[in-house]
């Protein structure tokens, strides 16, 4: 539609053309332009008189002029008419281009208004090869529409940064960190998966477990609900092997976790979840082979925040959480208090007994103070802290009752952890500056039954601790910068990770089992002490030759020293006395890696990009806590290189999003944990050879209003391609690697009514699972389906839920025990209901 320039635009441009032109050229260019104007509307190219010129038009002067709706941006020129523009986007940028003209400001070579209006946060023109002009114009979080009109001397483009196509309204746009600065999701050049706050809260993810049903190729075993230990793994690669370190690099809040049987607290409070597939060594480092899962709470707010969650179900399931949020002193300090508690009965019944043998209590917290004493300051204080009392993890013999048991010790599963951090950044227009220190402390007591039966056989008992300081700095390029992108940082890790009381306990009737009286009464127990630290520098830098193609380089140098100070082996008799039957000090093992990344994106058009990228991936060696001998007391790092092509899309005015990944990785000398043939404990570290071959599907669509659909598809080949078995010789090339399932499917199907109903259904589910190196111990394929139906209004929603509504029984887990195969299962079909308020 053909818009006319009204009267006060005509004062606006009285006003801002008496400052360089003639006051008679001056009043003959508007009324030219105000009774003709060439109006062009929002388009790829916008057409203006076809005038041909034989040399550059001259733009002499810029005006800036806020309006109503935008601003008025004036360009006076020396004569000739321009003949043509191009519009293009560039995340909240609009782009234009001006062929056959040049800048000649009195002053300047090029011309920038910082934040003329408040959702306009720069104007820029600039030169560029070839006689063009180029125009950025960027919304604060508004993508700007234009119209331009036109005559011999001026060009006039009419900004428009209304609401209407604001970026927060488009609800397939996400935001994410994933590279260590805020970008588009669909523009990060990595096969990832965020979940949105409204994403957690609607499917109610409180744990790993739940993260990883939303998420292709990821997956999590716990067994029925078990925080214990839970093992996971993503595009094939698993924490099996948990002496070494994990083969995915776990955050929260920037603070790194340095083992993932830790992580099994619940998860509250969160903004968002954001899921990285493939090695991220070279921003990561340490054990991301796998990936990296970042894990983002909310942070303290401006204006007073509450929310809380009550909920209770089947098995007497208890759950609160609530925080709360608000300024300390307005627009200076603020705070964020969270926290949650839980109990249920055990979903297993031990029948010797008499009482359930995983029942759980226990609650965590944490607390925030964000201070920002500038606009350039900000200071995040952070701390938090872990407190539960649980039961085992299940676990039955085959063909048996997977929820009744009979056992002698019910045992327990204790964990305490404690957490602080200090986030410092600085933001200017040349360099963003960002520290973070933090300390970590984790304790964790098990005890369970040593045979899984009532004969009084003893027990096995663990009691380990973890304390980790970390400090990382990263100097990188301002936040609008265009062409080219850098960061560099560094990053120091100190652990002391400490073992005792690690061993068996054996009961009086322990000789009837392992056919040695001597035993019966006895205990032998390990304690190990192992101190390591890890030093890096790393950095990354982004340019693109175009603005539709971005080339991406980074290196990280990464040294690790692991030293075992001191292992024991103790025996002690009925009476007493001790012998040491196995004592190591001092054992050490140090190495060294770079570990580059290469990756080239190509935006096709604003809503569809293509990337391929090459990044190497490692797993450290070091010294092992528990070694029989001295052949067992080191083990080799891990290490492959990962090759990947994506594409990622949007669709129908942003109703669509459709995201694709293909990735091969070859690894070498893959740690292998080796198996105690008794007990099925973790004894020592061998290596071999592997392949991950694989692809990933996510769907996001809204295909009408409330209505929204979210799909997930990932498989994995994950197989040895050599590897003997040391103590048997058995071959296992060509066998799949252990807990790592084929595939892997997610589907929600959700709607949210305007008078307030809520509907949700999922379908969530594995392929073939093998649980060891042999093959011989798996789970078929299998799908669960939860569902939740709730009432909403402003402040306040009631839902019913059910999780595993079919109630499928499933393994998470098995292992050969004493010469017998024991299983773990997920949890049983529970139901429930939940009050949600916020204010």
């Amino acid at each position: 539609m053909v818009k006319q320039l009204f009267w006060r635009k005509k004062l606006w441009i009285v006003g801002m053309m008496g400052v360089f032109l003639p006051q008679p050229l001056l009043a003959e260019t508007i009324a030219r332009v105000a009774e003709n104007p060439i109006p062009i509307d929002w388009g790829d190219m916008a057409q203006l008189p076809d005038v041909p010129s034989e040399s550059p038009v001259e733009i002499v002067g810029v005006e800036v002029f806020s309006t109503d709706t935008g601003i008025d941006l004036i360009l006076a020129t020396s004569g000739g008419d321009i003949a043509s523009v191009t519009f293009s986007a560039l995340e909240n940028a609009l782009i234009v281009e001006i062929p056959n003209a040049v800048l000649v400001l009195p002053e300047a070579e090029g011309f920038q208004a910082i934040a003329p209006t408040e959702n306009i946060t720069s104007v820029k023109l600039e030169n560029l090869a070839g006689d063009r002009v180029r125009v950025e114009i960027e919304g604060a979080n508004v993508l700007p529409d234009a119209e331009v009109f036109a005559d011999a001397t001026h060009l006039i483009l009419e900004v428009n940064v209304e609401p209407a196509i604001a970026v927060e309204d488009n609800t397939l746009r996400i935001l994410v960190t994933a590279q260590r600065t805020e970008e588009d999701l669909q523009e990060v050049p990595i096969s990832i998966t965020v979940l949105t706050e409204d994403t957690i809260e609607d499917a109610d993810i409180v744990n790993l477990e739940g993260i990883a049903q939303n998420t292709p190729n990821f997956s999590v075993y716990g067994a029925a609900g078990s925080r214990s230990f839970n093992y996971y793994n993503i595009r094939g690669l698993s924490n099996f092997n948990f002496i070494s370190r994990d083969a995915v690099g776990f955050y929260i809040d920037d603070l790194p976790y340095d083992y993932g049987g830790f992580i099994t607290q619940n998860l509250i409070d969160l903004e968002r979840v954001e899921v990285l597939r493939g090695p991220q060594s070279t921003l990561y480092g340490r054990s991301t082979q796998a990936g990296a899962v970042n894990i983002i709470s909310r942070r303290p707010s401006n204006e007073f925040e509450f929310k809380s969650a009550i909920a209770y179900g089947t098995f007497n399931d208890f759950d609160w959480r609530g925080s709360l949020s608000g300024p300390l002193v307005e627009d200076r300090l603020f705070y964020r208090l969270s926290g949650s508690y839980g109990s249920r009965d055990g979903y297993v019944e031990n029948t010797f007994l008499g009482t359930d043998l995983d029942s759980q209590s226990g609650g965590n917290g944490r607390g925030q103070i964000l201070w920002t004493p500038s606009e350039a300051w900000e200071i995040l204080m952070n701390a938090s802290f872990d407190d539960y009392r649980d039961g085992v993890g299940p676990s039955s013999s085959v063909n048996a009752d997977p929820f009744s048991v009979e056992r002698d010790v019910n045992g327990f599963s204790n964990l305490n952890t404690n957490a602080q951090s200090l986030r410092v950044a600085y933001d200017s227009p040349e360099f963003r500056f960002t520290s973070i220190t933090s300390r970590r402390f984790s304790r964790q007591e098990v005890e369970t039954d040593l045979d899984s039966s009532a004969i009084d056989t003893g027990r096995f008992t663990n009691t380990f601790d973890s304390t980790v300081i970390t400090q990382e700095l990263r100097l990188q390029s301002p936040t609008d910068a265009d062409r080219w992108q850098w960061l560099l940082g560094a990053y120091f890790e100190s652990r002391s990770f400490n073992t005792e009381d690690d061993g068996f306990q054996f009961g009086d009737l322990a000789a009837l089992v392992f056919g040695n009286t001597a035993i019966s009464g006895s205990s032998l127990l390990r304690s190990a002490e192992v101190d390591e630290n890890i030093w890096a520098g790393f950095g990354q830098i982004s340019y693109k030759p175009s603005q539709n193609l971005t080339l991406t380089a980074g290196l990280r140098y990464e040294a690790i020293q692991s030293k075992l100070d001191q292992f024991d082996r103790v025996l002690t008799l009925p009476d007493g006395s001790t012998t040491t039957l196995l004592s190591f000090d001092n054992i050490e093992q140090s190495g060294d890696i770079l570990l580059p990344r290469f990756a080239l994106e190509y935006q096709i058009d604003p809503e569809m990009m293509v990337y391929g990228s090459i990044s190497r991936g490692y797993r450290p060696g070091g010294v092992n806590y528990r070694p029989d001998n001295e052949a067992s007391l080191t083990f080799s790092p891990e290490r492959s290189w990962n090759y990947e092509i994506g594409w990622k899309s949007s669709w129908l005015e942003n109703r669509l999003s459709l995201d694709l990944a293909l990735f091969h990785n070859p690894i070498s000398d893959y740690q292998v944990v080796v198996l105690d043939a008794l007990t099925s404990l973790p004894l020592e570290i061998t290596n071999a050879d592997a392949e991950l071959t694989g692809f990933e599907m996510q769907l996001r669509a809204t295909p009408v209003e409330g209505f929204d659909i979210v799909a997930g598809l990932g498989f994995v080949d994950a197989t040895f391609t050599n590897y003997r078995d040391s103590a048997t010789g058995e071959v296992f090339d060509g066998n799949k690697l252990p807990f790592s399932s084929d595939l892997t499917y997610n589907l929600a199907l959700q709607y949210r009514d305007p008078i307030g109903l809520f509907v949700r259904a999922e379908w969530v589910g594995l392929g073939t699972t093998y649980f060891d190196e042999a093959n011989t111990l798996t789970q078929p394929a299998y799908g669960i389906f939860n569902a939740r139906l709730g009432y909403e209004t402003d402040n306040y929603g009631i839902y019913l839920f059910g999780n595993n509504i079919f109630n499928v029984e499933y393994l998470t887990a098995a292992f050969g025990l004493v010469g017998s195969q024991t299983n773990q299962y997920g949890a049983p079909a529970t139901f429930g209901v939940q009050f949600r308020a916020e204010f």
